[in-house]
Protein backbone atom coordinates (compact mmCIF):
# COMPACT_ATOMS: atom_id res chain seq x y z
CA UNK A 1 0.00 0.00 0.00
CA UNK A 2 1.64 3.24 -1.32
CA UNK A 3 1.95 6.67 1.04
CA UNK A 4 -1.15 8.18 -0.71
CA UNK A 5 -3.27 5.29 -0.48
CA UNK A 6 -2.52 5.02 3.76
CA UNK A 7 -2.98 8.98 3.74
CA UNK A 8 -6.19 8.78 1.67
CA UNK A 9 -7.22 5.47 4.08
CA UNK A 10 -6.47 7.82 6.97
CA UNK A 11 -8.39 10.30 5.88
CA UNK A 12 -11.29 8.42 5.18
CA UNK A 13 -11.66 7.13 8.68
CA UNK A 14 -11.21 10.47 10.16
CA UNK A 15 -14.41 11.49 7.99
CA UNK A 16 -16.13 8.47 9.33
CA UNK A 17 -15.30 9.18 12.85
CA UNK A 18 -16.52 12.93 12.67
CA UNK A 19 -19.48 11.76 11.40
CA UNK A 20 -20.11 9.27 13.93
CA UNK A 21 -19.09 11.97 16.69
CA UNK A 22 -22.58 14.07 15.56
CA UNK A 23 -24.56 10.88 15.76
CA UNK A 24 -22.87 10.02 18.97
CA UNK A 25 -24.19 13.51 20.38
CA UNK A 26 -27.41 13.07 19.19
CA UNK A 27 -27.67 9.52 20.17
CA UNK A 28 -26.23 10.43 24.13
CA UNK A 29 -29.38 12.30 25.28
CA UNK A 30 -31.46 10.10 23.66
CA UNK A 31 -30.14 7.08 25.90
CA UNK A 32 -30.35 8.94 28.86
CA UNK A 33 -33.91 10.10 28.40
CA UNK A 34 -34.93 6.66 28.12
CA UNK A 35 -32.86 5.00 30.72
CA UNK A 36 -34.18 7.86 33.41
CA UNK A 37 -37.60 7.08 32.48
CA UNK A 38 -36.87 3.49 32.86
CA UNK A 39 -35.34 3.80 36.34
CA UNK A 40 -38.02 6.16 37.69
CA UNK A 41 -41.11 3.89 36.37
CA UNK A 42 -38.98 0.42 38.10
CA UNK A 43 -38.30 2.20 41.37
CA UNK A 44 -41.97 3.35 41.55
CA UNK A 45 -43.19 -0.21 40.96
CA UNK A 46 -40.99 -1.35 43.29
CA UNK A 47 -41.60 1.15 46.15
CA UNK A 48 -45.33 0.39 46.00
CA UNK A 49 -45.09 -3.29 45.67
CA UNK A 50 -43.01 -2.71 48.65
CA UNK A 51 -45.09 -0.83 50.67
CA UNK A 52 -48.03 -2.93 50.11
CA UNK A 53 -45.92 -6.51 50.74
CA UNK A 54 -45.05 -5.33 53.95
CA UNK A 55 -48.36 -3.59 55.26
CA UNK A 56 -50.16 -6.70 53.93
CA UNK A 57 -47.76 -9.37 55.88
CA UNK A 58 -47.93 -6.99 58.76
CA UNK A 59 -51.22 -7.34 59.52
CA UNK A 60 -51.72 -10.92 58.66
CA UNK A 61 -48.42 -10.98 61.42
CA UNK A 62 -50.99 -8.97 64.01
CA UNK A 63 -53.46 -11.05 63.37
CA UNK A 64 -51.65 -14.63 63.66
CA UNK A 65 -50.41 -13.42 66.89
CA UNK A 66 -53.75 -11.85 68.37
CA UNK A 67 -55.42 -15.51 67.29
CA UNK A 68 -52.81 -17.29 69.59
CA UNK A 69 -53.28 -15.14 72.21
CA UNK A 70 -55.90 -17.07 73.77
CA UNK A 71 -53.78 -20.36 73.77
CA UNK A 72 -50.70 -21.68 75.24
CA UNK A 73 -49.13 -21.42 72.14
CA UNK A 74 -48.52 -17.18 72.49
CA UNK A 75 -45.02 -17.15 72.21
CA UNK A 76 -44.45 -20.00 69.85
CA UNK A 77 -46.66 -18.25 67.41
CA UNK A 78 -45.05 -14.71 67.99
CA UNK A 79 -41.33 -16.57 67.52
CA UNK A 80 -42.69 -18.27 64.26
CA UNK A 81 -43.93 -15.03 62.85
CA UNK A 82 -40.57 -13.86 63.58
CA UNK A 83 -38.78 -16.06 61.72
CA UNK A 84 -41.50 -15.67 58.58
CA UNK A 85 -40.46 -12.44 58.58
CA UNK A 86 -36.43 -13.30 59.08
CA UNK A 87 -37.13 -15.85 56.15
CA UNK A 88 -38.68 -13.13 53.88
CA UNK A 89 -35.73 -10.72 54.20
CA UNK A 90 -33.31 -13.27 53.52
CA UNK A 91 -34.87 -14.40 50.46
CA UNK A 92 -35.56 -10.67 49.49
CA UNK A 93 -31.78 -10.49 49.71
CA UNK A 94 -30.80 -13.06 47.49
CA UNK A 95 -33.59 -12.09 45.05
CA UNK A 96 -31.67 -8.85 44.46
CA UNK A 97 -27.92 -10.29 44.35
CA UNK A 98 -29.46 -12.33 42.25
CA UNK A 99 -31.18 -9.46 39.48
CA UNK A 100 -28.80 -8.70 36.27
CA UNK A 101 -27.91 -4.96 36.88
CA UNK A 102 -29.59 -2.67 34.38
CA UNK A 103 -26.86 -1.95 31.29
CA UNK A 104 -27.22 1.68 30.74
CA UNK A 105 -25.82 3.45 27.38
CA UNK A 106 -26.11 -0.10 25.71
CA UNK A 107 -27.14 1.26 23.12
CA UNK A 108 -24.54 3.91 22.26
CA UNK A 109 -21.92 1.26 23.53
CA UNK A 110 -22.88 -1.40 20.51
CA UNK A 111 -22.88 1.83 18.24
CA UNK A 112 -19.40 2.70 19.39
CA UNK A 113 -17.89 -1.11 19.17
CA UNK A 114 -18.99 -1.56 15.73
CA UNK A 115 -17.59 1.68 14.30
CA UNK A 116 -14.30 0.53 16.15
CA UNK A 117 -14.74 -2.75 14.58
CA UNK A 118 -15.54 -0.95 11.14
CA UNK A 119 -12.35 1.45 11.72
CA UNK A 120 -10.05 -1.69 12.14
CA UNK A 121 -11.11 -3.22 8.58
CA UNK A 122 -10.84 -0.22 7.14
CA UNK A 123 -7.17 0.47 8.28
CA UNK A 124 -5.99 -2.95 7.02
Amino acid sequence: MTIQRKIANWRRIGQFCARRLVDYGELIPIELAETKKRVLHEIVALVALTIGALFTLSFVSIAVIVTAAGTPYLVLTAWSVAGAWLAVALISVIVMMSRKPAEPFQLLREQVRQDADAIREAAQ
